[in-house]
């Protein structure tokens, strides 16, 4: 009789949850798609309740329900920090032991009355593991590695900040841990907040602006803000945060240190913030690679595994897969807090319920493609839905048809929009619910992200290419199918950097990223590097086949691949967001399962709410 197991996370940010039925990872699914709330931090219900649909399970049929931390350990690690600062945490004391005394503690019971109202009897039980465990299972568990070094970083769990452990088989353990208040993922989040960007969601901006700055201030991160060891572990000078407090993440002696306070959200970029981004992403880099040449030396593995939400540095994965230790590295695409519903199911079935390990394939997250189809819960089919409510389209039943028009219309200049089978587990679009552009076009980098996402200028896009092809553009040789890895496009030549005291503002990170240097610019960053998805037909037959056949029209296997919503607001989940945000923005082609619809065919239009300055 097979074994199913729910994993949830939830109550801080990103919650998600995951259904695994014998080890093998059936659905997973984030809140925020289906609720339209950016990182949605409740319960994740209707997460839970399409997981436990898409697995056909019976109203009997949970055996156990597993959460990705231990909430008292949790709650524990709040009260001794408290204790630690003193009368300096009162102002915010009351509001941590509420959301602690309210919510996190009572999880399980929450869980059970959310299953009841959803028409399911009470789990077998509900288990708990701890936070950076779930890390490290939604890393091993999925790859395709019998046995790897396994490294997790991100902000905080119940302590832990970065663990290093080893997989062999269905066997996970656990040999060192960082532990807070020293962490990077708090460090790259400080630096986040001083940029003018929001933490937990505004990390990948600040990722993007380092290649537009200098390293100036390194020197002073590693010797008046951290202690850096050669394994990899740190301490931090805490007297230049407020995090402990709660309050704010740095205070005036960290602008002192850093020549000024935060940027306002929607105060213009500067020369100092792009130089922020560039000194903390140095030392991020870092930090990382002494963690790994520690972790081979502890575990002698010749691959590795990451997880938690630093693991989404692609910059930094890309120069660990470069520079070794390891041979390969295999990165969990959810990386984050949501990828832990999926890590505390699988740690449950393997260390709980102590079943096998299904033998690794090359792909364990089945492209990462685990959420609901277009038209999941609609009672329709795209196609029927589209004609009663009279939205002109076109039904296109030949796929090999469907991808020669699509790809016509992008080498013609058109921007297409994607929604079709199952929606992407993670912060990244793979071509399921993407926007799709022509690479060469120079002009296609700012007409996405001022006309088409209604973001900042400055933000590169990724391309997705080949498979078969990815080394002939890239200084890449190996699968990239989850956007993993940053690396340099071939033949690219690098922006030089502003010469000491040369202002910089939107305008000029605009123009200079503007500025072709290579055979795809739209997808070429301005340090001559772009991160990289690979296609093949097993993983992704839909977009193989397009990009197969927009090659054979322009000689080039590589197309613009970005997510699929605007500045705000998630990824699109439903047909009905995708036809929404077709609407309201310059998209010109949509493709909704086998449908395909024009826009200036569309009586209707809609608008986007605009986002908040630093969303």
């Amino acid at each position: 009789m097979a074994t199913r197991i729910l994993g949830i996370s939830g109550l801080y940010h990103g919650a998600a949850a995951a259904l695994v039925v014998d080890g093998e990872v059936v659905a997973a699914a984030q809140e925020e798609r289906f609720t339209r709330r950016k990182n949605d931090p409740s319960l994740p219900v209707r997460s839970i309740e399409y997981c436990l649909r898409a697995g056909g399970v019976e109203r009997d049929g949970i055996d156990l329900v597993a959460y990705y931390e231990k909430p008292v350990a949790s709650f524990v690690r709040v009260l001794k920090t408290f204790g630690a600062i003193g009368i300096k945490g009162l102002p915010t004391f009351p509001r941590a032991m509420e959301e602690s005394l309210r919510t996190k503690l009572w999880v399980s019971y929450d869980i059970e009355k959310a299953l009841r109202k959803l028409g399911f009897d009470r789990p077998g039980d509900v288990v708990f593991a701890e936070h950076h465990v779930s890390h490290a299972a939604a890393a091993f568990y999925p790859s395709p590695f019998d046995h790897a070094a396994i490294l997790t970083f991100d902000g905080v769990g119940e302590w832990a900040t970065t663990s290093i452990g080893s997989g062999r088989g269905r066997r996970i353990d656990l040999l060192r841990e960082l532990r807070f208040p020293s962490s990077i993922g708090l460090l790259y989040s400080a630096f986040t907040h001083a940029a003018g960007f929001s933490v937990n969601s505004g990390e990948y901006k600040l990722m993007g602006l380092a290649p537009f700055g200098e390293p100036t201030y390194r020197d002073r991160i590693l010797g008046d803000l951290i202690d850096l060891r050669d394994d990899g572990s740190f301490t931090v000078d805490l007297t230049c945060f407020d995090y402990l407090a709660g309050r704010r993440m740095t205070n005036d002696r960290f602008d002192q240190l850093f020549d000024g306070p935060r940027r306002a959200p929607d105060a213009p970029v500067t020369r100092r913030e792009c130089d922020l981004a560039r000194s903390i992403q140095d030392v991020v880099e870092e930090v990382v690679l002494r963690v790994a040449r520690h972790a081979h030396e502890l575990t002698g593995a010749s691959q590795a595994v990451l997880g938690g939400g630093v693991a989404l540095n692609c910059v930094a994965t890309g120069r660990l897969l470069r520079e070794g230790p390891f041979e390969d590295v295999w990165v969990q695409p959810a990386a984050g807090d949501a990828g832990s519903a999926l890590g505390c199911a699988l740690w449950a079935w393997h260390e709980v319920a102590e079943g096998e390990r299904p033998a690794p394939s090359t792909d364990g997250m089945s492209g990462g493609f685990l959420g609901p189809r277009p038209d999941d819960g609609a009672g329709t089919d795209v196609a029927s839905a589209l004609l009663a409510a009279g939205r002109p389209h076109e039904r296109i039943a030949d796929p090999v048809e469907l991808a020669r028009r699509v790809a016509g219309h992008l080498a013609d200049g058109a921007v297409v929009g994607v929604c079709t089978g199952r929606l992407e587990f993670g912060p990244r679009a793979l071509g399921h619910r993407s926007i799709l552009a022509d690479a060469r076009d120079p002009a296609m980098h700012r007409r996405l992200n001022v006309a088409t996402k209604h973001r900042e200028t400055f933000r590169p896009f990724a391309p997705v290419v080949l498979e078969r092809a990815v080394s002939d553009w890239f200084d890449h040789d190996r699968p990239s199918p989850y956007m993993s890895f940053v690396a340099t496009v071939r033949g690219a030549e690098p922006a030089p950097a502003p010469g000491p005291g040369a202002p910089t503002d939107v305008e000029d990170l605009t123009a200079r990223l503007a500025e072709v240097r290579s055979p795809i610019p739209a997808v070429t960053h301005v340090d001559g590097t772009a991160r990289i998805q690979t296609v093949d037909p097993d993983r992704h037959a839909d977009l193989h086949r397009l990009l197969v056949e927009f090659e054979a029209l322009t000689g080039c296997p590589v197309l613009v691949n970005t997510s699929f919503n605007v500045r705000g607001e998630p990824i699109v989940a439903s047909a009905e967001d995708a036809y929404r945000t077709f609407l309201a923005t310059d998209i010109d082609w949509l493709v909704l399962d086998d449908c395909l619809l024009a826009k200036h065919e569309q009586a209707e239009r809609a608008e986007v709410p605009a986002p908040a300055a630093d969303a």
